[in-house]
């Protein structure tokens, strides 16, 4: 009996519920406008032994490297060429390249370039060693950022995944509708869902650009803009700096000075005379016109005697 009864318990929870709708249509003359996220939840993932789990799959660490470099170089213009040729043969491209002209202290015109390439990103190391080569002297600026977007990457693709199971629906659901509202309404939906996929890919595409390819941007100045003067060993450019620093150390010196005198010595020698000197001088002047002896009226002088 246990047995039994048991059986028809399964039985029953396999038979489909008599209020369940199996036609996934839509009646005539009833509006269709799903909101995106009720009603079309994720898809559970399946796992072995029967249980399901929404957390997205691992994905590999994507990280964007960017590097950017200022070097002096004899001839910027031949140079920015060298790099170009660089980055197509290790398989890479130029951004973007600029050759211009600057006018130094003296008034003379020099040239100077700015280039932006990219490379695999395994390769971007060789790339830099050949870019630093080209200048006899260490790079004037060197830096290098990194960027993990792993966590971004991982939500865009949750989301496009959802999306595309929405669209599925929402064309099932479309192609089963009876009139021309619910088409349009349906289609309306579907529009709009298939804008977010295209926007998603898009962004996603880019990470992955900028995962592959390493962007460099090189920086080329002409050894003429920066080398100093020199006549027989004697670099007067040197002297005059030196001597300008000089200067300007002794005027920053005496505006300090001033400043203090201003701020805080003429404020507290003005407290000193107020608090100290005027009634010590006040008081002096009161004993002193105390011990002051009070003068006799003069006399007449005496009559001279008459002598016989």
């Amino acid at each position: 009996m246990l047995l039994g009864a048991l059986l028809l318990a399964a039985c029953a929870a396999r038979a489909p519920s008599p209020n369940r709708s199996v036609d996934m249509g839509i009646e005539p003359g009833k509006s269709f406008a799903p909101e995106y996220g009720a009603a079309f939840p994720a898809q559970p993932q399946e796992i072995p032994g029967g249980f399901a789990s929404n957390a997205p799959t691992s994905v590999e660490r994507m990280v964007i490297k960017n590097a950017n470099l200022s070097l002096i170089v004899k001839d910027p213009a031949a140079e920015m060429n060298t790099i170009a040729r660089m980055a197509e043969r290790m398989g890479g491209y130029v951004v973007s390249a600029e050759l211009y002209q600057t006018t130094t202290a003296s008034g003379k015109e020099v040239p100077r370039a700015s280039i932006t390439i990219r490379v695999p990103a395994e390769k971007l190391d060789q790339a830099l060693g050949e870019i630093k080569a080209l200048s006899k002297e260490p790079p004037q600026s060197e830096k290098i950022n990194s960027q993990d977007i792993t966590a971004e990457y991982t939500d865009l693709d949750s989301r496009l995944r959802n999306l595309r199971r929405a669209e599925e629906q929402l064309q099932e659901i479309m192609d089963r509708a009876y009139s021309t509202e619910d088409v349009l309404n349906v289609y309306q939906q579907l529009t709009q869902v298939r804008e977010q996929i295209e926007v998603i890919e898009g962004q996603m595409k880019y990470y992955r650009e900028s995962v592959a390819l390493s962007a460099i941007s090189v920086d080329l100045i002409a050894e003429e803009s920066v080398e100093p003067l020199s006549v027989a060993g004697w670099k007067p450019v040197g002297v005059a700096r030196d001597a300008l620093q000089a200067l300007i150390n002794a005027v920053q010196f005496l505006i300090n000075a001033t400043i203090w005198i201003v701020i805080f010595v003429l404020p507290v020698l003005l407290m000193v005379y107020g608090i100290f000197f005027l009634p010590l001088r006040a008081l002096w002047r009161l004993l002193h016109r105390r011990r002051k002896p009070q003068t006799a009226p003069p006399s007449e002088p005496p009559s001279p005697s008459i002598q016989s």
